[in-house]
Order: structure tokens, then sequence, then C-alpha cells
């Protein structure tokens, strides 16, 4: 066995290894989607105060119950407990499992099965573990006093004002930073203004307006200048409510309407291809080059190499080390610095892959045909844009199965909640060219143009397809996104194997990142 050949073996399971500690840290982390599910939530709660001037009662009712729902404050109270309840059984967890790591009689093991005892990956998680717990534990305890602010707003709106007074109650009587000190301030006031008798607190307006908002934050201000009298306030927070309720309307509309639209053209699609398939054969559309196989020159051992080297340790290893030497501000909590870090960190790791993918596969130039394919002739841009309209029900159903899977855990891609609360235009257009433009571009010359082709060589092209949307699933390294993102991989490599044109599948991954972003767009704006 070559020098080559081992060090290849060691790399992999070097980046195996760090691969399956990423995964498994992902466990802690709650998953994006029910933090989604609150920011809808609160746009709904800011619809339903919604009164136009110009319309009969009869016809605002019914056009409340088609957007909002039967009872919107009842399922909104329900919403928020469960999210409480899903909260609160993670810190346990968490708890639990620093309990567990600070315990001499316990001995962890977070290195798996193929490493070496005493390989790197071992020591960094043996180093960071508690770390990540650490940090884990102080964002749930956060969220959870975030969500009982809130709950307590819903319950004393519906009257049950002992329960509120509950809620606020729970929150932690000894934090120890600044923004939990503050919520629990809040908290006090919040009690203070809807006890019985009421009492108003020393700077009341001020934690309600830094603590709070949305819909919570002019419920809660409301509830202060009535008690204090203050009619001019009081007339300026309700006109901006209707104004905020009718902007909650339109983006309301806005994310049920156009996925739902596009979502029911897409089914359609789906039964008429699936229809087709059944009854003509292999002259169906689907069947169109579905069994043509590339012209594989180089050898598994490439395809791993390009995979370990240019990918896996790339964006895991090396290129997060050479970010620790550039001069770049962290933790700023400016978001047009966290935007432009995260598109310098893709950027680096997409010119790393690149690279190695050349200088592995150069030898072959002149590639055999079909190898890379751009070609803006063709039906490239019906096979993107079906392709993308088939995709939404499919991943959706996925979705939906993948939630009562989890259970709210796994984690997500960070980009997202940072794309969410994001209110700089600057930073969201950056999110967006890193998102929408540069991850299709790059992700889709690699896993369809280089990965799923040589696999090809080895296996049928629909296993091919399947193997190789596992990957890229994986390849996000969060638990929660496996299913999701293998069932979009899969839409991708069908799209690919059958235009046989990368631009098909690019557009398809465009176009799935800018509808997540757009939704994202105005769920985060809604909640200011």
């Amino acid at each position: 066995m070559t020098i080559k050949r081992l060090l290849l073996i060691a790399m992999t399971l070097l980046a195996v290894g760090l691969s399956s500690i990423s995964l498994s840290n992902s466990w802690q982390k709650p998953q994006f989607q029910s933090l989604l599910e609150l920011y809808q939530t609160n746009i709904v709660l800011q619809a339903q105060a919604w009164q136009p001037e110009d319309s009969s009662e009869s016809d605002i009712q019914n056009f409340r119950e088609l957007i909002l729902g039967d009872k919107p404050l009842d399922s909104a109270q329900q919403q928020y407990q469960q999210a409480q309840q899903s909260v609160q059984g993670n810190l346990e967890k968490t708890k639990q499992k620093l309990a567990q790591l600070h315990s001499p009689s316990t001995t962890i093991i977070t290195t798996p099965k193929p490493l070496p005892e005493k390989s790197p990956a071992t020591q960094i998680s043996g180093q960071s573990q508690e770390k990540q717990l650490q940090k884990s534990l102080q964002q749930q305890e956060k969220l959870l006093a975030e969500l009982n602010l809130r709950l307590g707003i819903l319950q004393a709106t519906a009257g049950e004002t002992e329960k509120a007074i509950s809620s606020w109650s729970q929150l932690s009587q000894t934090a120890e930073v600044d923004s939990q000190t503050e919520l629990q301030a809040t908290a006090n006031v919040l009690t203070g203004i809807w006890s019985n008798p009421p009492r108003v607190l020393p700077n009341s307006q001020q934690l309600i307006q830094n603590n709070l908002a949305g819909w919570f934050r002019s419920t809660a201000l409301i509830q202060l200048y009535q008690l204090q009298q203050r009619q001019d306030a009081l007339t300026a927070v309700e006109t901006e409510r209707q104004e905020t309720a009718s902007a909650a309307i339109l983006k309301l509309a806005l994310i049920a309407t156009i996925p739902s639209v596009t979502a029911l053209i897409g089914s359609i699609l789906l039964v008429f291809l699936l229809l087709q398939r059944l009854i003509k054969g292999k002259e169906a559309i689907l069947a169109q080059n579905a069994e043509l196989v590339w012209s594989t020159p180089w050898n598994g051992e490439t395809v791993l190499q390009v995979f370990v080297f240019g990918f896996l340790l790339m964006g895991q290893l090396f290129i997060p080390e050479l970010l620790t030497l550039l001069p770049l501000p962290r933790g700023t909590g400016n978001a047009r610095i966290e935007a432009f870090s995260v598109f310098v960190s893709y950027l680096l790791v997409a010119t790393g892959a690149v690279s190695v993918l050349y200088l592995s596969i150069k030898r072959y130039f002149p590639l055999p045909e079909q190898w890379f394919r751009f070609s803006l002739k063709g039906n490239w841009f019906l096979w993107g844009l079906g392709g993308y309209c088939t995709a939404l029900p499919i991943v959706v159903i996925v979705s939906l199965i993948n939630q009562q899977l989890w259970r709210g855990q796994g984690g997500s891609n960070p980009l997202l909640q940072l794309a969410l609360e994001s209110r700089d235009f600057v930073a969201l257009g950056i999110f967006f060219f890193t998102a929408a433009i540069a991850a299709p571009l790059f992700e889709e010359f690699l896993f369809r143009g280089f990965l799923l082709p040589s696999l090809t060589r080895y296996i049928p092209v629909w296993a091919a397809i399947l193997a190789s949307s596992v990957l890229f699933a994986v390849a996000h390294l969060s638990l929660s996104e496996i299913l999701p993102l293998t069932a979009l991989g899969i839409v991708l490599g069908l799209v690919y194997t059958r235009s046989r044109n990368l631009l098909s599948s690019m557009l398809l991954h465009s176009l799935w990142n800018s509808g997540t972003l757009l939704s994202l767009f105005l769920l985060g704006s809604g909640n200011n």
C-alpha cells in the first residue's frame, strides 16, 4: 500500500470523525422549523387586529377565518405552550449531559468508532463538548425566558391572569447576563400592570419597548397606557397596530399564496409525469436519459480524494483554521460583518474544493462528452422550473414527517437564522448572493456535476442519484435536515440526469434557496 493511499485513509477517517461530531453536536440545537412557526404565529397575531373601515363585519370575519384560522389567539397560545414545553425538555436534557460531564464516574465517548482512540478529532471533541453544552444551555434559558414573557401576555389577553403571572414568575431569578436580567425586569413590569390592583414600575415603557416586539409589545403598551391614562400615546399605538396589521395580512397572503400555488402546480405536474411514465414507459419524459451512464476515466479513489480533501476537511478544518489567522472581526453582532464573514468562508471553501477537483482530474483532460455540461440551448429552463414546482410538495411532506421524528431537535443551517433575524438590506443582499447564487453554482458543480456521474461507473443511475443525494444532505451537517435535503437532492439529481445540463439543476437550486430567503425576509420583517 502506497504512502498516498495510507494518507487518504487516515484523512478519510479524520473527515468522517469530524463530520460525525458535527452531526452529533447538531442534536443539541433546536430545529429552525420550530422558530419559523413561532415567527409566523407572531405575524398572525399582528394580522388579527386588522379592522378595515370599508368592509362589513361578516366580510371581515370570513376573510380572517380564511387567512388566520378560526381562533388565532387560542392557536397562538397553544403554539407557545408547545414551544415552551419543548424548550423546557431540551433544557433538562442539556443540564443532565452537563452533569454527566462533571461526574468523575462517567466515561464520555464522543469519538466515532472508525477513529483511533487519540486522534485529533477526539481531542477536539473532548475540549469543545462542555463549551458547546454551556452555550446551548444559555441559549435555551434565554429562549425559555422570552417564551414565558410572550405566553404570559397571551394568557393575560385571554383573561387568564393567574396563569400569566405564573408564566412570568418562571423567569430565572438569578440571571447572570444583562439580557436575561432585563427579561426578568420586564416580567416584573408585566406582572405589575396585569395585577389586581395594578402597579406601574419604573422604566416600564422602556423595558417593554426594548424586550418585546410586534403584537406582544403593542398589547403590553396598550395595557400600560390605559393604566397611565395617556390617551395620546394610546391612540398612537392603536394606529400603529392597524398599520402593522394591514402589512401582516399582505405578508401572510404572500407567504401562503405563492408556495401554495407553486405546490399545487407541482402536484399536478408530478401526477402527470408519473402517469405518463406508467403509460408510455421508456418513451416518457421521466425516462429520458434514465439509464445513460457517463464515461468516467477516474476511479473511486479520486472521488474520495476530492470530497475528503476538497470538501469535508476544507470546510471543517483547513478553512476554519485559516479564518482564525485572518483579521476578520468576530462576535460583533453586526449583521453586515456576519453576512460578509459567511460569504468569505463559503467562497474560500468553494475555491479550495474546486482547486482540489481540478488538480485531481486535470490529467484526464480533455474529458469525455457530457461532463460538466453547461448549455443555454435546449429545455433546461423548463426542467429547472418544473423541478422546483415538483420539489416543493415532496419536500414539504417529507419535512412534516421529519418534524414528528425529531421533535424539534437536530439543528439547522445557521445561515437561515442569520437571514431571518437580519434587518439590514445590505446584509440580506450578501446572504442572498451567498445562498441563491454562490451555493447553487458550487454545490451543483460538485454534487451533480462531479459526484453523481462518477458514481455511475459503479452503480446504476438511480442508485447514483440516491447516494449523491444522501451525501449532499449529510454535508450540511444538521441531523434534522438530512431527510428533507435528501428529498430535494433526489429531485435535483433527476432534473440533471434527464436534462444533462447543469444549468437546470442550478436554476432549481437557486429558486429553492431564493424562495426560502424570501419567506424568511417576510417572516423576519413582521417580527420587529
